[in-house]
C-alpha cells in the first residue's frame, strides 16, 4: 500500500516546494488547493505519485469527502497543513474581509487535521503544522495575521498533548520570510528587494521534510526555520 502524504496549499509557493520534494522522496502526494488554473497545470505536469484535490480548505464537507477519497488510494501518513493567506496592515486598518481572510488558515488547519484523525483512527499520523515566526512574537503590521497564527500554535501544542505516548505526532514548523509571492499584495510592507533576500522556498521545503521523513527513531516536535 503506497504512503500518502497531503499538502495543503500545494499550488504555490513553499506549498509548491513541498509538494515536489515529497514527490523526490518517493511518497504520493495529495494536494489540496483552490487555484483552479496552477491545480490544472500541476495534474498536466506530475502524471505518476500525485492527485490534486480543488477546493476550499475551511469548507468542511469538501475537507471530510475528501480525506475519504485519498483514504481510499492508500496509507495516509503525512498531513500537512500549509494552506494559508496573510494580510499586512496596521492595526487600525484591518477590516472583515482580512479578518475573514487570516482566520481560514486556522479553520482549515483544525477541520483537515480533526477529518484526517477521524479517517485514520488515531493510528499511525504524522501532523505537520506550518505556521510562522509571526507565531512566536508579535509584529507590527501583522496583528491579525500574528493572532491566527498565535491561534494555530495553541492548537499544534494542545493536540501534542492529546495524542501524547501514541503513534500520532504532531510537529509545529515555524519558518522566517521566504522569498515567494507571498507578499505580492503587500509590497508596501515588504518591498520586492526585501523578499530577495528571504529563505528560498526549496531550502526551507527540503529541511521540512527531511526532517518529517527521517528513518531516525525520533521525533523533532518543533522545528524553527530563520535565515541567516
Amino acid at each position: 500500500m503506497k504512503d500518502i502524504i497531503i499538502i495543503t496549499g500545494g499550488a504555490n509557493g513553499l506549498g509548491l516546494a513541498l509538494v515536489k520534494k515529497s514527490i523526490e522522496k518517493g511518497l504520493f502526494v495529495c494536494n489540496i488547493d483552490r487555484d483552479v488554473t496552477k491545480m490544472n497545470e500541476l495534474n498536466n505536469i506530475y502524471t505518476d505519485n500525485y492527485k490534486g484535490f480543488i477546493g476550499d480548505i475551511s469548507d468542511e464537507e469538501f475537507i471530510r469527502n475528501t480525506i475519504n477519497e485519498i483514504s481510499k488510494l492508500g496509507n495516509i501518513s503525512i498531513l500537512v497543513n500549509n494552506a494559508g493567506e496573510p494580510s499586512f496592515k496596521l492595526p487600525t486598518n484591518y477590516e472583515n474581509a482580512d479578518i475573514e481572510k487570516c482566520f481560514k488558515g486556522l479553520k482549515g488547519m483544525i477541520i483537515c487535521s480533526t477529518e484526517t484523525l477521524k479517517i485514520k483512527e488515531e493510528k499511525n499520523l504524522k501532523i505537520v503544522n506550518i505556521m510562522s515566526s509571526a507565531a512566536l512574537r508579535g509584529n507590527k503590521q501583522e496583528s491579525v495575521y500574528c493572532a491566527t497564527k498565535w491561534g494555530e500554535r495553541g492548537y499544534t501544542e494542545s493536540l501534542k498533548v492529546a495524542y501524547k505516548g501514541t503513534s500520532v505526532k504532531v510537529i509545529g514548523v515555524y519558518p522566517g520570510g521566504i522569498n515567494t509571492e507571498f507578499y505580492k499584495n503587500s509590497r508596501d510592507y515588504v518591498s520586492v528587494e526585501k523578499s530577495n533576500s528571504f529563505m528560498k522556498a526549496e531550502d526551507v521545503a527540503k529541511t521540512i521534510i527531511d526532517n518529517v521523513t527521517s528513518d531516525c527513531n525520533l521525533t523533532v516536535a518543533d522545528l524553527i526555520i530563520e535565515r541567516n
